[in-house]
């Protein structure tokens, strides 16, 4: 199933410089630099597919694919721009801490069992790894990346040429940046996936076919993913 968006949407940027605030006045917290966001921090005005936990900005010449089961609910998201893909996941996380540190470490290990050297590298985002993994097209490159939210971890893996070369994400990097992310209220178990469903033009528009590619949907059966 393959969903399309196309208006324009500018990568946000990265002013992390302190609002000068007047004596006596009261400071008024900053929108955050860039996403992803919590749904309680988004900016307005912006397009985004929603999909229940996860929202995902238009960005033009990005298709967003998505595998459910016939519930309706999402296995697997992944975006998609010429010879790149991004494949997106959340989970639910404690409130005192992240855990991109340490599944990030379970990751790096599932791969090493499989005969994958992960390496870390530092990105945007903070560590990330990267890896080569052999699947039944040859050996494909992943980048994994991780952000700690309140109470989530959005885990993207990038797939293709912008898994080593992340200046090549372009669009992709786009999505992420402007990625929302609604947690609800609801208690649930580290590292559940949150619930993704389906959005409404889906019944509108019809079933249609579309697979994730194989290299990202083996990523989402890696260990440290839950």
């Amino acid at each position: 199933m393959i969903f399309s968006r196309k208006r324009a949407a500018g990568r946000h940027a990265r002013d992390e410089r302190a609002t000068d605030v007047p004596e006596g006045a009261e400071a008024v917290p900053a929108e955050p630099a860039r996403g992803p966001y919590d749904v309680t921090e988004a900016p307005d005005g912006v397009q985004r597919l929603d999909l229940g936990s996860l929202q995902i900005p238009a960005v033009p010449d990005v298709e967003v694919r998505v595998q459910a089961d016939q519930q309706g609910v999402i296995q697997q998201v992944v975006l998609v721009h010429g010879q790149s893909a991004l494949q997106l996941g959340v989970f639910a996380a404690p409130r005192s801490e992240g855990i991109w540190n340490e599944v990030r470490e379970e990751i790096r290990q599932s791969l090493f069992k499989d005969g994958a050297a992960a390496q870390e590298v530092a990105g945007e985002y903070g560590p990330e790894l990267h890896a080569r993994v052999r699947t039944e097209d040859g050996l494909t490159d992943l980048r994994f990346v991780g952000v700690d939210g309140p109470r989530w971890m959005v885990r993207a893996v990038y797939q293709g040429e912008a898994a080593t070369n992340p200046a090549a994400a372009g669009p992709l990097a786009q999505c992420l940046d402007g990625l929302v992310v609604d947690r609800g209220g609801e208690a649930k178990p580290v590292r559940e996936p949150l619930p993704l469903r389906l959005p409404r033009e889906a019944g509108e528009a019809g079933e249609q076919a579309g697979q994730p590619d194989q290299a990202a949907a083996d990523a989402a059966s890696t260990p440290g993913a839950r």
